[in-house]
């Protein structure tokens, strides 16, 4: 049975899921639709500072303040997440070029003007690419068992230690999930 996915959800990565492009990594579902499933990862930093390659940002980033590799696709765009702590649900008053994925967190349009939304702003990350899915692509990975579906909590996107963040979401899942945290790296070693 495939698991039912819904923007703002969490994909891990199961331990022995074979693309190096994914390994052990932690997805944020930006959108799933009909039409195909796109997504961020958010547990992979580079050593590349925001303020290298997007000024205007520089210093509003969560921390570490780098860019994030996002995923294998369209690696020389730029997307951005922002976290804010409360956000009208009336459309017009919405900050301005921000698109909501899940609560407060969505995608911020980068040519927006950053001071414009620096009142509200509780976290920012900048991805250097994402993750794609055509139509029916991701639920035949996820009928396979490549990917472990979760809910996300506020704070996962944003997480200030990313390195961490594969561990930490399985071993708050139910049941059996929670031991997949324990994996080695090379199942062979177990």
């Amino acid at each position: 049975m495939v698991p039912s996915v819904c923007a703002g959800q969490l994909l891990i990565a199961a331990p022995d899921l074979g693309d190096p492009n994914f390994e052990r990594s932690v997805i944020f579902l930006l959108d799933h639709d009909g039409s195909g499933s796109l997504g961020v990862v958010v547990n992979r930093p580079t050593e590349l500072p925001v303020a290298e390659v997007l000024v205007p940002w520089s210093g509003y980033s969560s921390s570490p303040d780098v860019v994030f590799s996002g995923g294998p696709v369209g690696v020389d765009g730029a997307l951005a997440l922002a976290a804010f702590d409360s956000v009208p649900a009336a459309l017009g008053s919405r900050p301005r070029g921000w698109r909501p994925v899940i609560g407060g967190i969505g995608l911020i349009d980068l040519d927006s003007d950053p001071e414009a939304v620096r009142q509200d702003l509780r976290a920012l990350r900048i991805f250097a690419g994402y993750a794609g899915w055509g139509a029916g692509q991701l639920d035949s990975e996820l009928s396979q068992g490549a990917w472990v579906v979760a809910d996300s909590l506020p704070g996962d996107a944003f997480s200030p230690r990313p390195e961490r963040l594969w561990g930490d979401v399985l071993r708050r899942q139910p049941g059996d999930l929670r031991l997949l945290a324990t994996c080695p790296a090379d199942p062979s070693l177990n």
